[in-house]
């Protein structure tokens, strides 16, 4: 098990875990009824904190933050000399805990995406692990939430007597989601980015080659390239010139401030 803390990456400060310790510390907050705030970061996910002080802010205010893409793997064994020898992809995280889950008792609740998805994910959760039990789900709302809107979203997923919720909503949308929500569920909160759209089989997965080489975002990016050309044309080329900054000590990143935001975007 490896669990030696948070790095900075870009400022952004990111847990040196392995799944094992990654699944521990979500399973013993969902067992102690605990805040608890999580999420899996790719490169996008990295850089929409650092360049942005007040998303830097929420993302630092995490409780866990795993390293989702093989980049950001890389950037932690090259700044931090973190050994780590595999990442902790997000859809594999979500299945691991979701396995805890089961044998253990802990019922889920799934927030985000549609009906339709959520449908699928549920059947195809259930379906891999039969003894899971989903307390409920709800879609987004695909819009900013009211204040009224916020507060029966909380009641309905402490109500379900869920022990934690996953929330797949997109980067960043997720991350702020699990951040603004996180005081009010007294669960974990985890961000799962794609896979909830993954396990329902609504999005094809990038085969493991190209995952292990770092270039599942060019296969998304073939298959969704009017969505993600931007993102990856843009991020990509910027976060390595910025990882190189920070490794030959140009720029220190993590001395940059922060900007606690001062009102609620209330995503939903």
């Amino acid at each position: 098990m490896i669990r030696k803390g948070k790095r900075d990456i870009l400022g952004v400060m990111v847990d040196v875990v392995d799944y094992e310790a990654a699944v521990d510390a979500i399973l013993d907050a969902a067992k102690s009824r605990r805040p608890f705030a999580a999420t899996a970061l790719a490169v996008h996910g990295v850089m929409t904190g650092a360049l942005d002080p007040e998303q830097r802010f929420r993302l630092n205010e995490f409780d866990l933050v795993v390293p989702d893409g093989q980049p950001v793997r890389w950037a932690l064994n090259l700044l931090h000399s973190a050994g780590l020898r595999e990442r902790v992809y997000g859809p594999t995280l979500m299945l691991a805990v979701c396995d805890r889950c089961a044998k253990e008792g802990v019922p889920i609740y799934l927030y985000g995406s549609s009906s339709g998805v959520l449908a699928l994910l549920s059947q195809r959760l259930v379906a891999r692990f039969p003894a899971l039990r989903i307390a409920g789900s709800q879609p987004s709302r695909f819009r900013k939430i009211s204040a009224a809107e916020k507060a029966q979203i909380i009641d309905d997923i402490r109500g379900s007597g869920a022990g934690l919720v996953f929330a797949g909503l997109g980067c960043p949308r997720q991350e702020v989601w699990a951040y603004e929500f996180r005081g009010a569920l007294s669960m974990p909160a985890i961000a799962v980015g794609a896979a909830f759209d993954f396990h329902a089989g609504t999005v094809p997965q990038a085969p493991n080659g190209m995952q292990r080489a770092g270039l599942e975002w060019l296969y998304r990016l073939a298959h969704e390239p009017r969505r993600l050309w931007r993102r990856y044309a843009l991020l990509n080329p910027l976060y390595v010139a910025m990882i190189a900054a920070q490794s030959t000590h140009l720029v220190r990143f993590g001395k940059r401030g922060v900007s606690r935001p001062d009102h609620e975007l209330n995503y939903g």
